[in-house]
């Protein structure tokens, strides 16, 4: 098996392989944003280069990420079938372990102007990591207790939330004001919707024997939603960033 998928070799989707689909589109779709995020990063301040190239690396890396787990699936397709396509999870979680915490570093970029200190960032960082590992625990290492290990991955989840929505975050957000508190509060609303369909597709890959086990009669591959989470959060925390970019240019400019 990972003779074949490390061959090198193109894997070709089958016509219904709608799973595979949605990695090709993913990886199309996470692509052209990068393009146009560096494209575009000689149209503002310097102040905000920076954030516009967090934002095109994020989906960028999401990108060849994407490139990978498609055919990882395909090749799995290739030799089980299509019922049989497995799960190209190692993969998933490098991705998210590069990409997510750069998220993180999005909420310190932009609210860097208010006064945002790196200890704001380390801690969004270090929760967003408790937050994956412990999940790739679950959903990879010890299955039969998936349950646990999302229960602990959540908590650092809501951990950040409550950063961002109620801590020193937006307490920052809210002294700047203006379009950084629009943006702000936009990315929190990603977070805290966007970010919630994750667990959803956890459930659905780690139902079997867990007190979620009725997710497994959904009828959806986790990958699915995985990909479907992932083109949300991950473009449109980049366009939030790009029109903070633009809104800012443009006053300075008047």
């Amino acid at each position: 098996m990972n003779t074949l998928l490390l061959s090198g070799d193109f894997k070709e989707m089958l016509p219904n392989d709608y799973v595979g689909f949605t990695f090709f589109v993913g990886c199309m779709a996470m692509m052209a944003a990068s393009a146009f995020f560096f494209l575009s990063m000689n149209s503002f301040d310097r102040k905000w280069k920076t954030s516009i190239l967090v934002s095109g690396l994020i989906t960028f890396i999401a990108a060849v990420h994407y490139y990978y787990m498609r055919d990882y699936w395909a090749g799995s397709v290739e030799v089980y079938g299509l019922e049989g396509g497995k799960s190209p999870t190692f993969f998933r979680y490098v991705d998210w372990i590069l990409t997510v915490p750069l998220m993180c570093v999005e909420f310190y970029l932009i609210l860097k102007i208010a006064g945002a200190t790196k200890k704001l960032m380390w801690t969004l960082i270090g929760a967003s990591v408790v937050m994956l590992v412990t999940g790739y625990f679950g959903e990879a290492v010890y299955q039969d207790n998936a349950a646990l290990w999302g229960f602990i991955s959540g908590a650092a989840y809501f951990y950040i939330v409550y950063l961002i929505m109620f801590g020193e975050a937006k307490e920052l957000a809210t002294k700047a004001g203006g379009s950084v508190l629009s943006a702000h509060n936009m990315l929190v609303k990603f977070v805290l919707i966007g970010w919630a369909i994750y667990p959803l597709g956890y459930m659905i890959g780690t139902a079997d024997g867990q007190w979620y086990s009725f997710m497994g009669d959904i009828g959806i591959d986790m990958n699915v939603v995985y990909n479907i989470g992932d083109a949300i959060n991950k473009i449109g925390f980049g366009l939030v960033v790009y029109s903070l970019a633009v809104a800012s240019t443009s006053k300075d400019a008047a």
